[in-house]
């Protein structure tokens, strides 16, 4: 079976075959606090985890459009679900920069489990150990969706010197790959939202791993040609949350819809859907969230297009994060309006709604969608910024 026979049908229709399950076990993976290991894995096996990186690293190589509309269909019913895979899938990304050997090991299950942080909030020292080239590494990462259900977890590190100053190199290490054993996990991820997605801290206290543990940079591979190198890299890790976002907000409309033919309020004789005003309100809401879900993916086709031939430009870097923060932004307002709609029927843990309510305001704090974002696209309007390597 071809990737684009897979993309089209496989993928798209696994997704949709899990939404009953992922909403009717919301509340057990929202007490667990991290994703149930049966769900995880059988999202493994549906190729979800390996989405991003190309075929011959051992993934499908699906386009950043075929990623998102994942994540945002998975997110429909969970939204903790979809951010594992889009945590997972991207934690995959830096297999090209990997030693053939390591990644040959991490492969002998095609369908691995993958979670990490990019942020470099780890040190590598290296020194050798009987004969063996490695290094230490020390380190504390935040926001590490999905690490307890991983055979491979990754974190962001840079390398020093036994002074502990940074080591510039032309080749710099950008990531280790630990076993879970090898690391603490803290049990830290008490949260309003997005509970389901394990997102504990972990460290790495004097953790020697050999050198083909660490992925260096992609674009001094013979892989960076290859058009997801292409694709802003910035872009890439930020657009599924538009996506998960984007999806959340349209199951939350789409209730609506459905439990205001159902709900009469108190004081009323009329059910909720006769009223005017909600006419008016999810007539407004779906139009707002139509038009920010086409510009989005409108910008993700674009930069694609674009990296088939050559890196992105700073135009369409530019139009993808904004395009990104607008989704995410007219995402929260679509699910607050019909959160407030719904009156008290809303606050129950029965109602998905209080689940996207929470779920979305805690995916909107993501850095990647932050303000500053939005600071640095307009210094790019303004001329005042021409590299802007923050987007």
């Amino acid at each position: 079976m071809n990737a684009i026979r897979i993309t089209d049908t496989t993928l798209l229709a696994g997704a949709r075959a899990l939404l009953p399950e992922l909403a009717s076990r919301s509340q057990e993976i929202d007490n667990l606090r991290h994703l149930p290991q049966d769900l995880a894995q059988r999202m493994a096996d549906l190729g979800f985890y390996r989405l991003v990186a190309p075929e011959d690293l051992g993934g499908l190589g699906i386009s950043p459009t075929r990623f998102c509309e994942i994540c945002e269909t998975l997110a429909t019913a969970n939204g903790s679900a979809a951010w594992c895979i889009f945590i997972g899938a991207t934690s995959q990304y830096l297999f090209g920069a990997l030693p053939s050997s390591q990644l040959q090991k991490m492969l002998e299950n095609p369908n691995v489990i993958t979670s990490g942080v990019f942020a470099d909030s780890g040190t590598a020292l290296c020194q050798e150990r009987d004969g063996q080239s490695g290094y230490v590494i020390n380190g504390h990462w935040r926001w590490g969706s999905g690490c307890r259900n991983a055979q491979w977890i990754s974190g962001g590190i840079h390398e020093i010197d036994p002074q502990g100053e940074t080591v510039k190199s032309a080749a710099p290490l950008t990531r280790a790959f630990f076993r879970p054993e090898e690391i603490q996990i803290h049990d830290n991820w008490h949260v309003s939202g997005m509970r389901g997605s394990g997102s504990s801290d972990y460290v790495a206290e004097d953790v020697w791993l050999p050198a083909e543990r660490m992925a260096g940079d992609i674009n001094d591979t013979e892989h960076a040609s290859k058009p997801i190198y292409r694709f802003p890299k910035f872009g890439l890790l930020g657009i599924p949350i538009g996506a998960i976002c984007l999806g959340m907000a349209r199951a939350s409309l789409d209730e609506v819809i459905r439990a205001s033919k159902e709900k009469t309020p108190q004081g009323s004789r009329r059910p909720l859907a006769l009223r005017p005003s909600l006419h008016i309100d999810i007539a407004k809401a779906d139009a707002a969230l139509s038009a920010a879900k086409a510009y989005f993916y409108q910008t993700i086709e674009g930069g694609w297009k674009a990296a088939q031939d050559a890196p992105g430009s700073i135009e369409d870097r530019r139009k993808m994060r904004t395009a990104n923060v607008h989704a995410v932004t007219t995402a929260i307002d679509v699910i607050d309006q019909m959160f407030r709609l719904m009156g008290g029927s809303s606050v129950y843990e029965t109602s998905c709604l209080q689940r996207h309510f929470r779920d979305v305001h805690v995916a909107a704090a993501h850095m990647m969608v932050g303000e500053p974002v939005m600071e640095l696209a307009g210094r790019v309007m303004l001329g005042l910024d021409e590299n802007a390597l923050g987007l």
